[in-house]
């Protein structure tokens, strides 16, 4: 079951009403200098700023049905828009709700992206699942299909840009294609980090805390909402030291690095999520 108690840091409104955040389109430059943005990247697993002009309250997006982050004031509005990994090159439309106007569309063209190749042996067990896991597995799935659709309409942070959650070197980066044991597998979804078992993780901004647990490929594993749609996960870690409906500052301690789930080794598995598709977490970085 996902908990979402009101906390008094984040009061849910609906998107139509919700007040303005510090997020001032005054203040924030769209250009991709601004240090508040995540960098743009119109391809598959990339991020994509849209323009939608001043209006007295926030208008509402959606993309493929997934509504989608705005952030601004009443002299500008943006939306921030995830591309899925799996969305082929071409033209994909945006739908916008202006308040008091019909409903318009505003295209996006999304460029060709090629991601590298890793080839990993893992126990057999992880990639023939016995009955038991298959089943496991797919009660799993349906909860976090759950979970990724959750979307509160709550104040996002000021500053779109994330702290990274632990030092360390990538050991794997977004969108690579996985064959493990010779099968091919979904891309990866997020940034692999290494670091010894026991490093403390760190939450990338300020959130609720979605949903914490012990999933067969993800290991212990922590989702951290930072509202409409934003979203951040941290997995195989050795100790999860929040719960469900904790509110956690940026750079709060959420969990430690293991090696739980399906790993080769310790290292934090760490995602990013905007509108239900899988960003690369370092466009969300400072250079």
């Amino acid at each position: 079951m996902i908990h979402l108690p009101l906390r008094r840091a984040f009061l849910l409104s609906t998107l139509a009403g919700i007040a303005a955040p510090a997020f001032s389109a005054r203040a924030a430059s769209a250009s991709a200098s601004a240090s508040i943005w995540p960098k743009a990247r119109a391809i598959p697993g990339g991020v994509v700023r849209v323009d939608l002009g001043a209006a007295a309250q926030r208008p509402l997006a959606h993309l493929a049905d997934q509504p989608v982050l705005v952030v601004g004031d009443e002299a500008g509005w943006t939306a921030v828009v995830g591309i899925k990994l799996a969305t082929p090159p071409g033209e994909v439309l945006l739908q916008v709700q202006m308040p008091g106007s019909a409903a318009t569309q505003k295209a996006i063209r999304v460029a060709t992206a090629q991601y590298p190749v890793q080839r990993l042996k893992v126990p057999s067990k992880h990639v023939d699942l016995s009955p038991e896991d298959l089943a496991r597995v797919e009660r799993e799935q349906a909860h976090l299909g759950r979970v990724t659709a959750t979307f509160t309409a709550e104040r996002v942070p000021a500053n779109l840009q994330l702290l990274q959650p632990v030092a360390g070197p990538r050991s794997s980066s977004f969108g690579l294609r996985r064959v493990f044991n010779g099968q091919a597998r979904n891309p990866h979804a997020g940034m692999d980090i290494a670091a010894p078992t026991g490093t403390p993780v760190l939450a990338s901004a300020a959130g609720r805390v979605l949903d914490t647990g012990d999933y067969f490929y993800s290991g212990n594993m922590v989702w951290v909402d930072h509202g409409c749609g934003f979203k951040t996960m941290y997995c195989h870690l050795s100790e999860i030291g929040v719960k469900a409906g904790d509110v956690l500052a940026r750079g709060e301690r959420l969990g430690a690095v293991g090696a739980t789930g399906r790993v080769t080794g310790p290292h934090l598995h760490w995602s990013v999520m905007l509108n239900r598709a899988y960003v690369d977490p370092a466009l969300f970085l400072a250079a």
